[in-house]
């Protein structure tokens, strides 16, 4: 038989697990569409009057012509931009104030200056190409009584880079950039010794996966020519940053090609 002393505990337990069941499902907060219709327009900075975005239909369009079109959304008390959630201070047809990434409050006032259009001219906002056109070097070296002719051509692609930055107003943007890919050839007269493209993922070895992610192979030069063989400097650069690796791209004269880190 069951002690009587147990019987209130097994009560509670009852009862709790009775309430808990009952309790209905949180639904999901709905998108707040009358905050999100005045958010339509163009936004400047209260006091420096710079344009900050626009808004359209469900997308945020900056005036940096790097910047990505982002789509947001208004739940709650919330700005919504890709990932990222922004606190809402206060918000009018003319006024938007918001908590950017470091807890600073953005003011923000609606333009109707149709100059300010103007930023936004670009409006496919296409990514920025680091090297519009080919690059090509050549030169002819002596090594041994030995003639040699390298060529260098850095070439433009359409493969993407993108970079996470933050803006002025401290939101959140991902820049798009376009890599390179880069092709050497080495001739002993009318002998190739060696001819190949190379990519930046053939730097993996030398360069951290998150820097490599957000990195373009931005150049190439030619260092110099030994018992070794043929010396090259690749430089692999985050865009619009002062960060880089270069790496020692080297050819033997059996036409081995061999890396190193030279310096960060």
């Amino acid at each position: 038989m069951m002690k009587k002393k147990y019987l209130p505990l097994l009560f509670v337990s009852a009862l709790l697990l009775l309430l808990s069941c009952e309790q209905p499902a949180q639904a999901p907060l709905e998108e707040n569409r009358e905050a999100k219709s005045m958010l339509q327009g163009i936004w400047i900075e209260e006091e420096s009057e710079e344009v900050s975005f626009r808004a359209e239909g469900d997308t945020i369009f900056y005036p940096d012509s790097t910047s990505q079109p982002a789509s947001f959304s208004v739940v709650g008390d919330s700005l919504l931009i890709g990932a990222h959630s922004y606190h809402i201070v206060k918000q009018t047809p003319h006024l938007f104030w918001f908590q950017n990434q470091m807890g600073d409050v953005v003011k923000l006032r609606k333009s109707d200056d149709p100059l300010h259009e103007q930023d936004f001219a670009a409006e496919s906002h296409s990514a920025v190409v680091i090297a519009d056109k080919v690059v090509k070097r050549d030169s002819v070296v002596f090594y041994n009584g030995e003639r040699y002719h390298w060529y260098i051509d850095i070439n433009p692609t359409k493969y993407k880079v993108v970079k996470t930055t933050y803006n002025d107003d401290g939101v959140s943007v991902d820049n798009i950039y376009y890599d390179n890919i880069i092709h050497i050839s080495i001739f002993k007269g009318s002998a190739r010794l060696y001819s190949s493209n190379l990519r930046k993922q053939q730097y993996a070895q030398y360069v951290p996966e998150n820097f490599l992610q957000q990195a373009i192979l931005g150049n190439m030069q030619f260092d110099r020519v030994d018992a070794q063989g043929f010396h090259f400097a690749a430089t692999l650069c985050i865009p619009d940053g002062a960060s880089c690796y270069m790496v020692s791209t080297d050819v033997s004269f059996d036409g081995q090609l061999t890396m190193k880190l030279l310096e960060y």
